[in-house]
């Protein structure tokens, strides 16, 4: 299998629908190789546009839940972002793309095996501006606060209030809020006040954790 045309017919068909729009994001999608990120009996299904299982009942999000995330959390060169749920690395691997070598993605796990998938799958793909950490991710990683952007690649029950405190003035969070099927909800912080969009209906696996389900 060619992955490099299959990947190339995936970004086209991507643009097509609408799903990537911004030149950005396009070139992340291509330097990317998604058949890092997944175990090798599924590689080859790496450019289906679809969920594919990676251990511990938790998937590699479909691309074009990739695609619409980074587009709707209109993600800047040099910005420190926060993941919620590193899964096996692969959508980290793309933000750090976009925020580029100036910019940081730190990302949180619950499961220590699919940390170390994703810290493993990173190293492969040559990127060293993603900080993979195991704990709960409903409880944000105050460690590193603020963030320009945090997103969450998991179903909530509602807005963590520690994410509320970990973004910064201006700053965007995106989540999906619901318990598998769910809305995407889009937060803008201004001060103390909260602005909540919401772009539509989508499917994750639940956040779990002290603000999880």
């Amino acid at each position: 299998m060619n992955f490099e045309e299959e990947k190339i017919k995936l970004v086209n068909k991507l643009k097509r629908e609408g799903r990537i729009y911004s030149k950005e994001i396009e070139l992340a999608f291509l330097r990317i190789n998604r058949e890092l990120f997944i175990p090798k009996s599924q590689e080859r299904y790496a450019y289906v546009d679809s969920p594919l299982q990676i251990g511990e009942g938790q998937t590699i999000s479909a691309p074009h839940m990739v695609a619409i995330m980074c587009e709707k959390l209109d993600i800047k060169k040099g910005q420190k972002i926060l993941e919620i749920g590193s899964g096996s690395g692969y959508h980290s691997a793309i933000v750090s793309e976009i925020v580029g070598k100036k910019g940081h993605v730190y990302t949180i796990e619950r499961f220590s095996s699919l940390a170390k998938f994703a810290k493993k799958n990173l190293e492969k793909a040559k990127i060293d501006n993603v900080t993979v950490e195991v704990g709960d991710g409903s409880e944000g990683l105050p460690n590193y606060a603020p963030y320009s952007r945090i997103y969450v690649t998991c179903a909530s029950p509602d807005i963590p209030p520690p994410l509320i405190d970990q973004i910064k003035d201006k700053g965007k969070i995106l989540i999906p809020v619901g318990k598998m099927i769910c809305e995407l909800q889009l937060i803008i912080k201004n001060k103390e006040k909260l602005s909540i969009k919401n772009l539509g209906g989508c499917a994750f696996v639940p956040l779990i954790g002290k603000y999880g389900h």
